[in-house]
């Protein structure tokens, strides 16, 4: 049986995303996917789904949807906001069963940017390249090559029965006041000492100038070295921090470019690029450069997050017996046969 969710309202952003595409960036295709990749594996853990299943991705502005056919089982994770269904407001990071005219409402987040909802067996699109995400630039993927708009409906699985129980999960922490961890290069030369200093001793905002393609931050400049801010075009990858001639750094994100002309003086590591990507315009950056070791235990210990989420889940509204052994609820008790003051 197949259900039917009609967007009602949205901001410009709303899009279908999922793990992205992998193996076109020689022919000049960037992956695209979830800007969040653990928010998204965590929307899917809640309703039983793989990791990289489709998932709507919403930005600043929320959004309001309603059931028009079907029954499904749904979940929010991601940026902390609020979410109401028929109105009754609920917290985030949980699942649903939301029958037929069901109507539920994203508010837009209280801090971050992107949240992420998900279906039980997925959203139904066409796989453009082995992904449905919508890479907007290139004009593919999502919903014919553009983002969604009031009034559009997307196709689900629906169930004529009734979810096997909703589920919550603890948020993931967005660190916002943790720095943003870079391995310096491969340009790292083009560039003055003083520069990869005010890369590393600055603290930067990120811009109005922000998107799906990249993010450019505001702050103090970055000097070049003798050779200019002009080099023979070559690769970049997601979390490229290309420093074009004024000297203010951009980060490349999911729908980057696969080749650039600027030096890059740094790149962000794969493990905080959902960190980076989940801050707002006017939101502080500041970056801290490590070592390869520290980048590739960074990717591992995320990729095990990402398979500990089932594990993670909890019926909700309940508690099992370690939860209830270590929230000291006993901890103000008082001897009621000594005497007071």
């Amino acid at each position: 049986m197949t259900g039917r969710l009609v967007i009602k309202r949205c901001n410009g952003g709303l899009s279908l995303q999922d793990g992205g595409r992998r193996g076109y960036q020689r022919y000049g295709l960037s992956g695209s996917g979830a800007m969040d990749r653990l928010a998204m594996a965590t929307a899917n853990a809640l309703v039983g789904n793989a990791p990289d299943a489709p998932v709507l991705e919403l930005g600043l502005g929320g959004g309001r949807f309603v059931v028009e056919a079907g029954r499904g089982w749904f979940a929010c994770a991601g940026a902390p906001c609020t979410l109401r269904i028929d109105g009754a407001p609920i917290a985030g990071h949980r699942s649903m069963t939301l029958a037929e005219g069901a109507e539920w409402e994203v508010d837009p987040p209280r801090e971050g940017t992107f949240v992420y909802l998900a279906v039980a067996g997925g959203f139904a699109a066409r796989a453009l390249l082995g992904s449905v995400s919508l890479h907007l630039r290139a004009g593919i993927g999502g919903i014919d090559g553009r983002t969604f708009q009031s009034g559009d409906g997307l196709a689900f699985t629906a169930t004529e029965h009734a979810a096997p129980g909703d589920r919550i999960i603890d948020a993931v922490p967005l660190d916002r006041d943790a720095p943003i961890r870079v391995m310096l290069g491969p340009q790292a030369d083009s560039f003055t000492q003083g520069g990869i200093d005010t890369l590393l001793g600055s603290t930067f905002t990120v811009s109005h100038r922000a998107d799906r393609m990249g993010y450019q931050l505001d702050g103090p400049t970055i000097a070049h070295g003798a050779g200019g801010y002009n080099i023979v075009s070559d690769a970049t990858v997601a979390g490229s921090i290309q420093v074009p001639g004024n000297g203010l750094p951009i980060v490349l994100m999911a729908d980057r470019q696969t080749t650039g002309g600027y030096p890059k003086i740094a790149t962000v590591i794969s493990a905080d690029l959902r960190r980076l990507a989940q801050r707002r315009p006017g939101d502080p950056v500041r970056f801290e450069a490590v070592a390869l070791a520290t980048a590739r235990e960074a990717a591992f210990e995320r990729q095990r997050a990402i398979a500990d989420l089932p594990g993670r889940l909890r019926p909700l509204g309940g508690f099992d017996t370690e939860r209830l052994l270590g929230a000291n609820l006993a901890g103000h008790a008082v001897d009621a046969l000594q005497e007071g003051p």
